[in-house]
């Protein structure tokens, strides 16, 4: 890609993960209070351990309370999603040159231009997206480590650099903790949201070919996030034990998987599903709407 393409990338990437962040943290911080318990907690509705989460946080530290953590968020999601967003497109370029993974319109639509970003088969999407996810990830994990723990009651840390600092200073134990429950999450969610994101939007723009673009990518994404999201939940309720709990047990990923399953079963694997799944279906949208809405207006400015 060119610099001015790679800039265009970027700011809207950034855009997108500033949009996301700031309007779901409350859902993000509620995920991370109820994922990070230690005990074999009653099997009781999840919308009633919600309300509940939400009524204490609310008593204690008033409505802002919700918002806790959004600054770290913010460090954490705006270069990442601006980093995820870039690296995906440029794979995909480059992936599209290549016969191996270059797709070919079997039929046309009248609709004119609805998207810039580069078009490869669902196994260059599987790929690109997979490994640009992981990539990032991993160059960002000590952020998300801070950023679990400024969302949870366990710690008390006092500022953003200071915590930063203090998780760089243990050592990669601390600062890489969850990297491979992250990972395992992360690859398949990535992939399986590029494919089906990509899918849903090519046969919304064949069969509704006068649609607003913004509503088609709304809904591709929406769909994409939905489904990669209940797949992958287990991984992210491991992830958030190992990255808020200082108890030895949950240093591993497998003794922190184990812990679970003797703690609450299958169901343990799932806490907090429906907040994640809120927010991932409600990100994807407002992340893809915003990411591809930006590109289409620069792209129509530059002709």
């Amino acid at each position: 890609m060119k610099d001015a393409a790679i800039s265009q990338h970027l700011f809207s990437g950034a855009l997108s993960g500033f949009a996301g962040a700031v309007l779901l943290q409350p859902l993000d911080l509620l995920k991370t209070r109820i994922q990070q318990g230690d005990v074999a907690q009653q099997r009781t509705l999840n919308t009633t351990a919600i309300w509940h989460t939400a009524g204490d946080i609310v008593k204690q530290d008033g409505v802002r309370g919700l918002w806790r953590g959004t600054t770290a968020t913010l460090m954490r999601n705006v270069p990442g999603v601006a980093l995820y967003m870039t690296s995906l497109t440029h794979l995909r370029a480059v992936m599209a040159k290549s016969p191996y993974f270059a797709i070919q319109e079997m039929r046309e639509t009248k609709d004119g231009v609805k998207t810039v970003l580069p078009k490869v088969s669902n196994k260059g999407n599987l790929i690109a997206g997979a490994t640009a996810r992981v990539a990032v990830g991993l160059l960002l994990n000590p952020f998300s480590v801070v950023k679990a723990r400024f969302e949870s009651e366990l710690y008390s840390y006092k500022s953003l650099t200071g915590s930063l600092i203090s998780v760089l200073r243990s050592g990669p134990s601390e600062s890489m903790r969850g990297v491979l429950a992250s990972s395992l999450r992360d690859a398949p969610y990535a992939g399986l949201f590029v494919v089906l994101y990509e899918a849903v939007k090519r046969e919304a723009t064949f069969l509704a070919p006068n649609v607003y673009p913004t509503t088609i990518h709304s809904l591709s994404a929406a769909s994409a996030g939905a489904i990669a999201t209940m797949a992958t939940h287990p991984f992210d309720v491991i992830k958030t034990k190992m990255q808020v709990r200082s108890e030895e047990r949950y240093r591993g990923f497998t003794s922190t998987t184990l812990r679970i399953w003797q703690q609450r079963g299958i169901f343990g694997f799932f806490d907090g599903a429906s907040l994640r799944m809120s927010r991932k279906v409600l990100s994807s949208v407002i992340g893809w709407a915003v990411f591809e809405g930006v590109l289409l207006l620069i792209h129509k400015g530059d002709q």
